[in-house]
C-alpha cells in the first residue's frame, strides 16, 4: 500500500513539469488551447507507440467486436478538456492561489461522494465522522499552502467573485469523475494504458476543435524573442500528462476515487512547494515558510483519517 502511495505522489509532481512546458509551448503557439491541443496529440502518439508493443491486440477488429460501447468510453477525455478550459476562465478571476483552493476542494469533495455512493463503479466505501474531520483538516492544509494576503475580493470589488468561487468550485468535480470513468473503461478493456488512449484521443480532437474555433490558425512560431528557439523538450508535456492519467487509472481501484486525488494533488503540492524555494523551471524564489510546513501536515493527517477510518 506504501508503493502505491509513493507511485500516487511521484504521479503527482510531474504536473507542474508539465504546466511549465505547456506554458512555454503556448509562447510559440499564442494560443493555450494550441499548445494544450499538441500536448495532448503528442501524449496519443506516445499511448498508440506504447499500446503497439504491449496491446497489440487492442487495434484489430476483434477487439472492438467484443466491446460494449458506453460514455465511459468518451466522457472522460471530454471531463479532461473541460477541467483545463475552466482552469483558462478560473486564472484571470481568481488568481492562482483561490483557483487551487476551489478546484481542489471540489475534486475532495466529489472524490468522497464517489466513494461513499460507489457511482460510476467505484468499490463503495462507509462515510464516516472521521472522513468528515479529515475533509475539514484536508481542506485547512490546502488554504495554509495557497494563502496569499490579496485577493480578487480586495483588488476589484466589482467583479462576481463569488459566483467564480463556486464556478471553480464546480469545476473541480471533472478530475475525479474523469479517474473514475476511466478506471471503470480500464476494467472493462483489460488495459488501463488503452483507456489513457482512449481519454487521451478523445481530449485531442475536443481541444482541436476549440482550437479551430478560438484560434482559427494552427499557425506555430519557431522563435520567440524571450525563450529563443523552439526547443524539443516543450512537446514532452503530453508525455508527463500520460504518467498522470495512466496512474490515477491504475492506483482508482485499489485507494478510491477520493485518497487517489488527495495523494497526486499531496505530490502536486510538495513539487510546487520545492520548484518555488529553489526556483526551478525559471520561477522567483519562494522559500518554504512555517505556514506551509503545518499545511502539508494538516494534509498528512487528513489523509490519514481518510483512509484508516
Amino acid at each position: 500500500m506504501i508503493l502505491l502511495y509513493i507511485i500516487g505522489i511521484v504521479a503527482g509532481m510531474v504536473v507542474p513539469f508539465q504546466t511549465s512546458i505547456n506554458s512555454r509551448l503556448s509562447l510559440y503557439t499564442k494560443s493555450s488551447f494550441y499548445a494544450s491541443t499538441i500536448s495532448f496529440a503528442t501524449g496519443t502518439i506516445f499511448l498508440i507507440l506504447i499500446n503497439l508493443i504491449t496491446n497489440p491486440h487492442v487495434f484489430t477488429a476483434q477487439f472492438y467486436n467484443n466491446q460494449s460501447f458506453s460514455y465511459i468510453w468518451f466522457v472522460g477525455g471530454m471531463l479532461g478538456v473541460i477541467f483545463l478550459t475552466g482552469n483558462l476562465l478560473l486564472l484571470p478571476r481568481l488568481g492562482a492561489s483561490l483557483t487551487v483552493v476551489m478546484t481542489v476542494s471540489g475534486q475532495i469533495i466529489m472524490g468522497v461522494m464517489i466513494d461513499t455512493f460507489g457511482w460510476f463503479g467505484a468499490n463503495q466505501e462507509p462515510f464516516t465522522i472521521f472522513k468528515v474531520l479529515g475533509i475539514i483538516v484536508l481542506i485547512f492544509g490546502i488554504i495554509l499552502m495557497n494563502y496569499v494576503k490579496r485577493t480578487p475580493i480586495e483588488t476589484n470589488k466589482s467583479s462576481p467573485v463569488y459566483i467564480w468561487l463556486v464556478i471553480g468550485f464546480i469545476f473541480g468535480f471533472c478530475p475525479p469523475i474523469q479517474t473514475a470513468i476511466n478506471s471503470a473503461l480500464g476494467q472493462q478493456i483489460h488495459s488501463s494504458v488503452m483507456a489513457s488512449l482512449i481519454s487521451f484521443a478523445v481530449g485531442t480532437i475536443v481541444l482541436f476543435i476549440l482550437t479551430l474555433i478560438f484560434n482559427r490558425s494552427l499557425k506555430l512560431k519557431t522563435v520567440d524573442a524571450k525563450q529563443g528557439k523552439l526547443k524539443p523538450i516543450y512537446f514532452i508535456g503530453g508525455i508527463l500528462g500520460v504518467v498522470f492519467v495512466t496512474t490515477n487509472i491504475i492506483l482508482m481501484p485499489h485507494l478510491g476515487a477520493a485518497l487517489t486525488t488527495i495523494i497526486v494533488m499531496l505530490g502536486q503540492m510538495l513539487m510546487g512547494v520545492i520548484i518555488d524555494h529553489f526556483g526551478l523551471l525559471g520561477t522567483r524564489i519562494n522559500k518554504i515558510t512555517t505556514r506551509k510546513i503545518i499545511g502539508i501536515i494538516a494534509i498528512m493527517i487528513g489523509i490519514i483519517l481518510l483512509r484508516l477510518f
